[in-house]
């Protein structure tokens, strides 16, 4: 049915009734002759419908325009761009299909707005009819309803016949290439977009920022939305407005170059864009990001009493991620409506610190309680090992059928060790056809790795290939430390092949994975592509890489990479790193300048440092070093069975049996016990465990 036609009156009308309609319509046409003046009523009546529509207050409005005895073309679009800015497109067809069988003439206004309504309503069949109305009076060259079609067309036809609009109207509507650009960046089509953008007559702002933007949104795209930025300030005269810094921010953020970024948010003060809220929260979280939380902090100051909630939120969120809980707090009490985001990052940060009744006595203020505050605390039972309370909330919640309520659950269980608790979960979410997300697999593939299910662990990479997740990064890192811990080191190379731009995780992965099972040198080339990759290692990376070099017994190089840790990179060494280096350094014979640097470094030394070390020395047979690693290890560990074990070896080797037997004793009066080794196999999709005392295996 019409468009026009869909709201006629029946055809079987009597001369009295179609001479009545028609002196209706004398009354509601519109003045159509321009030179005509409006009378003084109508034109405060259009002014009055306006103001209700600009506040959204289209019942309002709609009243007015029903109650005016003479309207004007202005009224008719008024009300039409009204119902179709708030979303009621059906309201604006419906009433623009009234003004043409009102006999009142559409102008450039009126077909863009009723264009526009139809492209944002998906109206495919309505914005045919109002193109061939726009075709019949030869309005599509005037520039606005050329926009308005060419908009509709990207919409609801697509990109190729929307070129077709485009080539037809170019030349007398420079408008239409940034909204065809657009169109392209929409539909990813980003080559095309770059070629459109070369040969636009003229390169405004907002052309810059497109661009800039779909490559922004694009995985992989941020490094070239910078180098455009870079671009335009250096070869454009075009200056960036408030929706391109913010832009640029955030992929300074994504990228964690914290000099670029504070180089941005130079030109924003100087632009005088720092006091805009959005511009300040994108400043917020680009520190918070870049672990520059003291700087973020400034942003929030200088933001003074204008600050909205939603970015003190970013702050809290930033100071909760950083563990500076106390200063969290203090905005969070600051405001006092709250809202259940503020009350959601509280509760986790509390958590996060260890004070889980702060967070059991927050989630009880919280009135109501919405889904996000129910899973934040399925989250928090779970880490204060609260299994059956998180359980019941998720009891509660499960029906809402949402993946982070499922995902909390399953990450509680992994947590508490109920590992097969996880997967059996996932089953039943799968029966319910309830969504993934990359958290399910991320975390799934973690229960696999504890529990060494190398069978499930393909099943559900097999579930996997199904999703779109496949080359997200977080979901392809958690599949390459699965089969790296399961030995798979082949499968564990595939996986992180598949990852659409791995980031510093992925390849530290890949990285521990060989470093764990022996391939030093393999690892040590890993990590060497990765910095060729420009990717930056963090603390986790070097772990790996100095435990790599602990296997390979490439001490030179393990040497030089540690001392470049904090000159280059900014990483500061914790006890890890020392660790690894007492390893590399014990391994190779340099038992003495491993003991140095236990002397030396900044942090306590541990039980597993010093374990290192007396390693280190029962193997290289230094009985001095190995006496005095001992004694430190058993006075920081109750119950020291390795250390006097190992000991006393070194002891009978040297031939020094009395101390020998002496520490035998010693032993044997503590009644301390060496844990015995085990193994496990997996079969018939079960973990089978062994251990050196069993004298009644199961049998197959």
């Amino acid at each position: 049915m019409s468009l026009f036609h869909k709201f006629s009156l029946p055809r079987t009308w009597n001369h009295r009734n179609r001479w009545q309609w028609k002196q209706r319509l004398r009354l509601f046409t519109t003045l159509l002759h321009p030179s005509e003046s409006h009378p003084p009523h109508v034109i405060s009546t259009n002014i009055s419908i306006a103001k209700y529509v600009k506040a959204g207050q289209l019942e309002q409005a709609r009243h007015l325009f029903d109650e005016m005895p003479l309207r004007t073309v202005s009224s008719w679009n008024t009300m039409i761009s009204g119902y179709s800015k708030w979303g009621c497109y059906a309201q604006a067809l419906t009433l623009a299909s009234l003004m043409h069988r009102s006999c009142v003439k559409l102008n450039e206004v009126s077909f863009s707005a009723v264009l526009s309504a139809c492209a944002r309503d998906g109206s495919l069949l309505y914005g045919k009819q109002v193109h061939s109305l726009v075709l019949k009076h030869g309005y599509e060259r005037f520039s606005l309803v050329g926009s308005s079609l060419l908009y509709f067309c990207l919409q609801c036809y697509g990109v190729e016949k929307a070129k077709v609009v485009f080539e037809e109207l170019r030349d007398g509507n420079e408008g239409l290439w940034s909204l065809m650009l657009v169109g392209y960046v929409q539909h990813d089509m980003m080559s095309d977009a770059v070629d459109m953008f070369e040969n636009m007559p003229a390169k405004d702002v907002v052309a810059w920022t497109t661009l800039i933007s779909g490559y922004a949104k694009r995985e992989g795209g941020c490094e070239k939305a910078l180098d455009l930025f870079v671009c335009m300030r250096r070869n454009s005269d075009v200056l960036p407005n408030e929706f391109t810094l913010d832009c640029v921010i955030r992929v300074c953020a994504r990228m964690r170059v914290l000099h670029t970024g504070k180089a941005v948010h130079g030109i924003c003060i100087k632009d005088g864009f720092d006091f805009d809220n959005s511009i300040g929260g994108a400043l917020i979280e680009f520190y918070c990001d870049c672990e520059d939380i003291d700087d973020a902090k400034r942003v929030y100051e200088s933001t003074g009493e204008e600050t909205c909630l939603n970015v003190a939120n970013l702050l809290i969120g930033g100071l909760v991620s950083a563990r500076r809980i106390e200063e969290a707090e203090a905005i969070f009490y600051k405001f006092r409506d709250s809202n259940h985001i503020s009350y959601n990052l509280m509760i986790k940060g509390y958590a996060m610190s260890g004070q889980f009744e702060k967070s059991k006595r927050l989630f009880e203020k919280m009135s109501p309680k919405n889904l996000t505050s129910l899973n934040t605390m399925i989250s928090v039972y779970s880490q204060n090992a609260e299994l059956d309370k998180a359980v019941k909330i998720f009891d509660k919640a499960k029906d809402e059928r949402n993946s982070v309520t499922w995902n909390s659950m399953m990450s509680g269980y992994i947590l508490n060790g109920q590992h097969k608790e996880a997967l059996k979960l996932y089953a039943t979410m799968r029966r319910l056809s309830i969504d993934y997300s990359r958290s399910t697999f991320s975390v799934l593939f973690r229960a696999c790795s504890c529990l060494g299910s190398f069978q499930q662990g393909q099943l559900l990479h097999a579930h996997l290939i199904k999703t779109p997740f496949q080359s997200n990064f977080y979901v392809g890192t958690a599949l390459v430390d699965f089969y790296s811990k399961c030995g798979f080191l082949a499968d564990a190379q595939r996986s992180f092949i598949s990852i659409f731009s791995p980031n510093v995780a992925a390849w530290t992965a890949l990285i521990n994975g060989y470093a764990y099972h022996g391939f030093g040198s393999e690892a040590i080339s890993l990590f060497r592509s990765m910095l060729a990759q420009r990717v930056v290692p963090n603390a986790a990376t070097f772990v790996g890489v100095l435990s790599a070099c602990s296997h390979a017994g490439l001490v030179g190089e393990g040497l030089r990479i540690f001392h470049s840790m904090e000159r280059c990179y900014k990483v500061t060494p914790t006890i890890e790193h020392y660790t690894c280096m007492v390893d590399l350094l014990g391994r190779s014979g340099h038992v003495k300048e491993a003991e140095e640097i236990i002397m030396r470094m900044p942090v306590e030394a541990d039980g597993v440092i010093w374990g290192a070390l007396l390693n280190a020395s029962w193997f290289w047979k230094d009985l001095e070093v190995g006496e005095r690693a001992a004694e430190k290890l058993i006075s920081l560990d109750p119950n020291p069975t390795s250390a006097y074990v190992i000991l006393s070896n070194m002891y009978a080797v040297q031939g020094r049996w009395g101390h020998k037997t002496k520490l035998r004793k010693r032993l044997q009066s503590l009644e301390l016990r060496k844990d015995p080794g085990c193994s496990w196999i997996e079969l018939n999709k079960n973990i089978h465990l062994f251990s050196v005392e069993d004298k009644n295996p199961p049998l197959f």
